[in-house]
């Protein structure tokens, strides 16, 4: 008689029958499609700023200065938007953020061919497509990789992160021979209808949990779907002021923030104008940006892969010094033609672009577990910072010494520390004694030690 009641219990816990048949594609891959291009659509935009800092400039007579700004609110919002995004994506699913955002990010640009004023810029620009961009950021992957996910998280992230670049690969060249035979104005509308474009797959393919269409994660076990969590934006606040107890935090997002200046603020924002400087062709330079995004998607890919049997916090300082290194050498590889130097650059640059999203996603999960997205999005959040820095320094830096290559050897500088950073990272063992499973301990004298 126990035995039996023992039994029924199991089966009360087991979803029904017809909810345990398992497809021969397990639905998470078909969900982590129709993020990989979600994120493609919602980078489109991303593509934009460096090659547009010339046009506007020649076109309404803005400083450089100024359009940095723009750029720079753009990219502190996608950061800072980026840990509520997620904290909204568990109140009101995945679904209905995204669609949301995807439309604001289309408003946005369509809204900016008809500007006039550089105050107009920083509203479409940055308020619109940074609050919409930051809606769809890699604490958007995370979401889905932690939902959906239990085996291949690492290889998962590493993909999904590689769709932003996928995204620079395909329109960053596109949007340079529209901007160079048809002006700025028909490459903003483009990438409006990328994004709108997207708006139905995601409404008809996503689901916001695996019980939605009663599956387990993949590889791991059926559970319920949780109860929407009120107070989404309270509880964002109070992760944060919990994570900033705890030193690792600090390190991962000081080194983050470096990333995003070495990144988004500086080669994506600067590169194009950097080479037409050296009389390189802006198609050209585009042209370059885009080889960086077909690396990327390699190099990215394969630190998911080495994420999962390496230490996360080696792979970060390797990641970075490397960065460093190759900045460092930039003003000296670039001129009116490439030339096999440049090429190996730009190779190199590429498998490191964003190789440092799946270690640092990892971290973020051994320390903070179920807190864990939000956390990313907080760490996410200061990458932006940094790039947003960058890019409007940047352009400072331009208009002040006429030149970007004070620019190059700062951020070279800037790699170093983050690589030490990351090696001082205390790991989290998980018997630490007195701390809730999958959450960091507040920071002590050794805390910060490695």
């Amino acid at each position: 008689m126990t035995e039996t009641v023992e039994t029924a219990a199991r089966d009360d816990r087991r979803p029904p029958r017809e909810k345990r048949r398992r497809p021969r594609v397990h639905r998470a891959w078909i969900v982590a499609a129709v993020t990989f291009v979600t994120i493609i659509g919602g980078a489109a935009f991303n593509s934009l700023p460096g090659l547009l800092i010339n046009p506007l400039h020649d076109a309404f007579g803005w400083t450089r200065g100024e359009i940095g700004l723009a750029v720079s609110i753009d990219m502190a919002l996608y950061g800072l938007t980026a840990p509520f995004a997620a904290a909204l994506m568990d109140r009101f699913g995945i679904r209905r953020v995204v669609a949301i955002a995807l439309t604001m990010v289309a408003a946005g640009a369509i809204a900016s061919v008809w500007m006039t004023a550089s105050w107009q810029l920083m509203i479409y620009w940055g308020l619109l497509v940074g609050l919409g961009t930051g809606s769809m950021t890699m604490a958007f992957a995370a979401t889905v990789t932690n939902r959906w996910f239990v085996a291949r998280r690492g290889l998962v992230t590493g993909i999904l992160t590689a769709a932003g670049a996928s995204g620079q690969l395909v329109f960053l060249p596109l949007c340079a021979w529209i901007v160079d035979r048809h002006g700025w104005r028909p490459a903003s509308v483009t990438v409006a209808l990328a994004a709108l474009v997207v708006v139905p797959f995601v409404w008809l393919l996503m689901r916001d949990h695996p019980a939605d269409v009663g599956l387990a994660p993949y590889g791991g076990d059926f559970v319920s779907k949780p109860a929407p969590v009120r107070g989404a934006a309270r509880r964002t606040v109070r992760v944060l002021f919990d994570a900033a107890r705890t030193g690792p935090f600090w390190l991962l997002a000081g080194a983050f923030a470096i990333c995003g200046a070495s990144t988004n603020g500086l080669i994506r924002t600067h590169f194009v104008p950097f080479a037409h400087d050296n009389h390189m062709p802006v198609v050209v330079a585009a042209s370059l940006l885009a080889v960086i995004g077909v690396f990327d998607v390699i190099g990215t890919i394969f630190s998911g892969w080495l994420t999962d049997r390496f230490d996360a916090r080696r792979l970060l300082a390797v990641y970075y010094a490397l960065r460093g290194i190759s900045l460092l050498f930039l003003p000296l590889l670039i001129g009116p033609e490439v030339q096999p130097p440049m090429i190996f650059f730009i190779v190199f640059y590429g498998l490191d672009w964003v190789a440092t999203v799946p270690p640092t996603l990892a971290l973020c999960r051994e320390q903070y577990g179920d807190d864990s997205a939000i956390v990313f999005g907080w760490v996410l959040a200061s990458h932006q910072v940094g790039a947003a820095v960058v890019a409007f320094l940047g352009g400072v830096a331009r208009d002040v010494f006429g030149g970007y290559d004070v620019v190059w050897y700062a951020a070279g500088a800037l790699c170093a520390m983050a690589a030490l950073m990351s090696l001082v990272i205390r790991r989290r063992a998980p018997e630490d004694a007195g701390g809730v499973p999958g959450r960091a301990e507040p920071v002590d004298a050794g805390g910060l030690s490695g």
